[in-house]
């Protein structure tokens, strides 16, 4: 391919990381920019890092006090405008929140734009509660973007499905799977003394077992019959809460009654909640001294989270659902949990309470034998080392930007 201009929209890049699609970003934008033939620009909302060919856009004044979804599109306008006076060659943007600034740039500069969708909003109707009216604008901006995009990119080949069941109209020869991706030096197990000072001032003891959860408190990340299953644990083996940023204050105070009923329950001890967003060296000694890592999601197009406890070494314990099946291997690299879920989009289990019995059974059977699940937890290291590595996914992106380009 001769050499070509990529401008890369996203809501999220470092600092301001909060989920796994500014992770992904940041990640593949690091791995494009070792590329040949390539010049990467990185347009992101709010203040990113400071770093060569990276711009970062800030609400407009005058939309300061607007619904969040039309703050988002004033972000959108200011970047499609420079996406075009730029000169780009195509333009990649990351979830709804950047969708329509690469639209835009599209129209205005004929220009091919691909998207990677990391979340689908017909399949997150919760978010009603967290946009009101601002998410029929979201699920208006993803449809128009994505029925006129030159090319999709499906995190899964689960999430791959549901775009074409979402937005029918789609040519599907235009949808491709390219996985998350995992830095396997960067995510890698810890346990030295430092590490084990670290997960100490956390309150976690790194000589007992421990199941470990890491995610957003959202409808999505299934915290709330997580909760309800860890009520049948050994009273021996410590739970471990890394969530925070709560969709609404809704669900804030569900998970936090459950919280207390869980400590109750285990006579006031065992229970570790921090709901600050650590550093990752901090996640790293917390993950490298799981037992197990917990993944209850009832939607969860791929989940980077996963792949960062495995690259850490420790199993997993997950729902059966979305792409999660396409990296937790059941029997080999943890544990998944059968799950049936109603077709309204919002993943509820058609049995809740048959969910929450199977997610304790599981949990219980790996925590019963800290030897197997060690093993298990070597076999996803090693699975994430060689199936989900940076270079590979930025060569496959490539060749997705390749096939839009010469179309």
């Amino acid at each position: 391919m001769s050499p070509v201009r990529i401008d890369i929209l996203t809501r999220e890049y470092p600092p301001n990381i909060y989920g796994g699609a500014g992770v992904h970003v940041a990640e593949l934008a690091r791995a494009l920019r070792r590329l040949p033939d390539l010049t990467v620009s990185v347009r992101a909302f709010d203040e990113p890092v400071e770093e060569e060919g990276t711009t970062g856009y800030p609400t407009p004044e005058n939309l300061a006090s607007a619904n969040a979804a039309l703050r988002t599109l004033g972000v959108d306008v200011a970047m499609a405008s420079d996406v075009v006076a730029g000169g780009a060659d195509l333009v990649h943007s990351h979830t709804w929140y950047a969708n329509m600034g690469g639209h835009l740039a599209s129209l205005l500069g004929g220009i091919p734009h691909v998207i990677s969708a990391h979340s689908l909003e017909p399949l997150r109707p919760w978010k009603a509660e967290q946009l009101g009216g601002g998410y029929r604008v979201s699920s208006w901006v993803e449809k128009t973007a994505y029925e006129a995009a030159a090319g999709v990119i499906a995190v899964s080949a689960g999430m791959r499905r549901d775009i074409l069941a979402s937005y029918p109209s789609i040519d599907p020869d235009l949808v491709h799977v390219v996985h998350n991706g995992i830095d396997s030096q960067l995510w890698q197990r810890n346990t030295s003394e430092t590490a084990r000072k670290q997960v100490r001032a956390l309150g976690m003891d790194p000589d007992r077992p421990a199941v470990v959860f890491v995610g957003r408190i959202t409808r999505q990340k299934g915290l709330p019959y997580l909760l309800r299953a860890l009520a049948e644990l050994p009273p021996e083996v410590q739970i471990v809460l890394l969530a925070g940023a709560p969709d609404t204050e809704e669900i804030k105070t569900e998970v936090i009654g459950l919280v207390d009923a869980l400590r109750q329950g285990r006579g006031g001890s065992g229970v570790i909640w921090i709901g600050d967003m650590l550093p990752r060296e901090k996640v790293i000694a917390v993950l490298s001294h799981a037992t197990v890592f917990l993944c209850p999601s009832v939607y969860e197009p791929l989940g980077i989270v996963n792949l960062e406890a495995m690259a850490c070494g420790a199993p997993v314990v997950a729902t059966a659902t979305g792409g999660i099946p396409e990296v937790v291997v059941d029997g080999e690299t943890g544990w998944l949990v059968p799950i049936e879920q109603v077709s309204d989009g919002t993943g509820t289990p058609t049995d809740p309470e048959a969910f929450v019995a199977d997610l304790a059974a599981a949990i219980n059977d790996a925590v019963s034998d800290p030897e197997r699940a060690a093993r298990r937890g070597e076999s996803g290291r090693a699975r994430a080392v060689e199936h989900f590595s940076w270079t590979t996914i930025a060569e496959r992106t490539v060749e997705v930007y390749r096939s839009v380009l010469d179309a």
